[in-house]
């Protein structure tokens, strides 16, 4: 008879004890299971005992998690968490040196339980850990272990971090900024900082003003992965903290101290452009600065919290661009009038050529007002275009820089579609703004960073003004592929649709550098877009639709009869060959086919220009039983044989061979099909 549902086998384990195999009433309270526990082996006081999970982090049973246990789970009887909280609390107060350390790793071992946990914590023991950080006295391994069970117990939630003394904090704050410190201590430093940070504003601000950017940027460059990990964890936790002024600031004094090469690459950051001279570090146990350490492009693999926290960077660095992006053209800006001036001149005028010299003024009006028009501005006072947010500025930030740094493209595109039939141009100005706005979409600039996304892109760290590279790259995209759709002003809205798509797929490869983008995304033409569409379509409709793969495997027994069915009816109708001989004579016939019982092969020669013969007309038989193989191509042997002539390679792939027993020898008929789809 089975077991009730509600009772689950389970092994039993103490330590220099025979196991107990006991089933378990998940119905009866968990005193009265431990008191039969203890009873069988004579263990009095069972309220000093508990079973924990004998395997990961040996968490200990309660009525809340006793559901966890299933069949075959093996538990361990071991001391109540009051008990042991006691225990080991008390250790690290009389205990030696060595003592205090094998206490701190027992405790670390058991703080992620929560059970635990809230013991140690309702009995000071956060604060008997904080005097240990605090104090100092060995900055070797008890240190780690006390930061990793403060950092263990704080996890659990239930002491908010700001309620964290400032001397304490100023304390975690020197380990951080000390030069000689062991390699375990640093990155539990930086974490617990990160922490405070991300929790408190106050002690964030304290952290922001006590930890230099230059003291992260040295941790960022040593050999230890995890160092440089929780550095850029605190680093993206002060961007975060700050505001969008002090965090434009911040990312500005990274960049100027080549930041982005510590991310991005190993060694010089340009041509005549050495490293910039760092506070020097020496990390005890771990290798030190010989070689500036790369994150992006090292030799080992990158770790998801890295990813996350460079995916972290690159939103924060990109909204940075969220205020222009929201601000609209203010039409009584003299700057902004100015800069569409730039713009337009840029295009239309040449170099040291006066606007409107010899002209009224109505007429340079005029003017201006149609070479907008050709700019593909909707209307003739530009400042209403830029007037929607988003894109705002933003657009105009961007054909500004496309008009600065690559000219004879933004000269080409302008002039190349003024010249086109209106129907057919393709709008520079209005295209610009529409990109904007889909680029602002796709990298999601001025949304919340994610907690846990990872989805960074490299080529932001390969270049400045990694966003308006993009644009440049992108804007000649667009007039690329308006040209192979053959667009018109109509098609407007379609080719922003293959544009997306086009950018949409190429981000998603995760591109190492900008030019290997440029590359990419110009290598997805319209065509190949297209094309794309259709297979994914085809695979979702054919593949992937659960109805249709039901059917599929419901009708497929039959298909395969009925395919069975009209070969065997095809061979039994037999086919005429042709004879081929060594002087390449075809005038010769012969014709085989299934006999209608399907047990032999039949098979004769027959006149040129006769028709098909009955099957008791061929002479000769090969019984199916006697069949070995089918060869085809290059297996056959009346290929191998004619190896010389010309015309084999079109008879390699109309032959077919039949090899068979003959006596105790292999013997073969050897076929060439009348046509491919014989053949087939």
């Amino acid at each position: 008879m089975a077991p009730p549902r509600d009772v689950v086998k389970i092994a039993v384990q103490m330590r220099d004890a025979i196991p107990q195999l006991i089933q378990l009433d998940q119905a009866k309270p968990l005193a009265a299971v431990l008191k039969e526990v203890c009873d069988a082996w004579n263990l009095a006081h069972s309220e000093r005992y508990a079973l924990q999970f004998a395997d990961g982090h040996r968490r200990y049973i309660t009525e809340n998690n006793r559901t966890e246990i299933k069949n075959g789970s093996i538990l361990c009887l071991s001391t109540a968490p009051d008990l042991k909280a006691e225990q080991l609390l008390g250790g690290l107060q009389r205990g030696s040196r060595e003592g205090r350390r094998e206490t701190l790793g027992d405790l670390v071992l058991l703080a992620p339980d929560m059970t635990f946990a809230q013991e140690v914590i309702s009995r000071d023991g956060l604060q008997r850990l904080g005097t240990i950080i605090e104090d100092g006295d060995d900055l070797g391994e008890v240190l780690a272990l006390a930061l990793m069970s403060f950092l263990e117990l704080m996890e659990h939630g239930v002491v908010s971090w700001e309620t964290l003394s400032i001397p304490f904090v100023r304390k975690v704050v020197c380990y951080v900024n000390m030069n000689l410190m062991d390699a375990s201590v640093q990155p539990l430093a930086l974490r617990l900082l990160e922490s405070v940070t991300l929790s408190s504003p106050v002690l964030g601000q304290l952290v922001k003003s006590e930890v230099p950017l230059d003291r992260l940027l040295v941790h960022l460059q040593v050999m230890n992965q995890e160092l440089q990990t929780k550095a850029m964890a605190l680093l993206t936790a002060l961007l975060q903290g700050a505001t969008p002024a002090e965090r434009k600031h911040m990312l500005d004094y990274l960049w100027q101290r080549n930041f982005r090469q510590f991310i991005y690459k190993v060694g010089r950051t340009g041509p005549g452009r050495p490293l910039p001279a760092l506070p020097q570090c020496s990390h005890t146990h771990t290798c030190g600065l010989a070689v500036p350490q790369n994150i992006i492009h090292s030799a080992a693999p990158l770790g998801d919290e890295m990813a996350h926290h460079l995916y972290v960077l690159q939103s924060l660095t990109l909204g940075l661009l969220e205020s222009r992006m929201r601000t609209p053209l203010d039409p009584y800006s003299q700057e902004q009038r100015e800069q569409l001036q730039a713009l337009r001149q840029a295009a239309f005028e040449s170099e040291g050529e006066s606007l409107g010299a010899g002209l009224s003024a109505d007429r340079r009006r005029s003017l201006c007002a149609r070479e907008f028009r050709k700019l593909g501005f909707s209307n003739s006072n530009p400042a209403q275009d830029l007037e929607r947010v988003p894109p705002g500025l933003l657009a105009l930030d961007n054909m500004l820089y496309f008009s600065k740094h690559a000219p004879s493209a933004y000269s080409r595109f302008v002039l190349e579609n003024s010249s086109r039939e209106d129907k057919h141009e393709c709008p520079f100005a209005r295209s610009s703004i529409q990109l904007t706005v889909l680029l602002c979409d796709l990298l999601r600039v001025g949304e919340p960073c994610s907690e846990t996304a990872q989805d960074y892109s490299p080529m932001f760290f390969g270049q400045d003004q990694s966003f308006h590279e993009l644009f440049c790259v992108s804007i000649q995209l667009l007039n690329k592929t308006w040209k192979e759709m053959r667009a018109t002003q109509e098609d407007f809205d379609k080719v922003m649709q293959v544009v997306r798509e086009q950018l949409a797929r190429t981000l998603a490869l995760k591109p190492s550098s900008l030019e290997l983008f440029r590359t990419k995304v110009n290598a997805l033409t319209y065509g190949e877009v297209l094309r794309l569409r259709q297979t994914e379509r085809l695979h979702q409709e054919g593949t992937l639709a659960p109805p249709i793969l039901e059917l599929r495997e419901k009708l497929k027994p039959e298909l395969l009869g009925l395919i069975r069915q009209q070969r065997l009816l095809r061979l039994c109708e037999g086919t005429l060959f042709r004879k081929i001989s060594s002087r390449r004579r075809q005038d010769k016939l012969w014709f085989c086919c299934l006999s209608p019982n399907h047990k032999v092969l039949q098979y004769g020669d027959v006149e040129d220009g006769a028709g098909p013969p009955g099957p008791e007309s061929l002479p000769e038989q090969l019984p199916v039983a006697d069949i070995r193989a089918l060869l085809t191509g290059k297996d056959c042997p009346h290929i191998r044989e004619k190896g010389s002539m010309k015309q084999n390679k079109d008879l390699c792939e109309l032959a077919f061979s039949v090899s068979y027993d003959h006596g105790e020898q292999e013997a073969y008929l050897n076929f060439i099909a009348p046509s491919k789809r014989e053949m087939g």
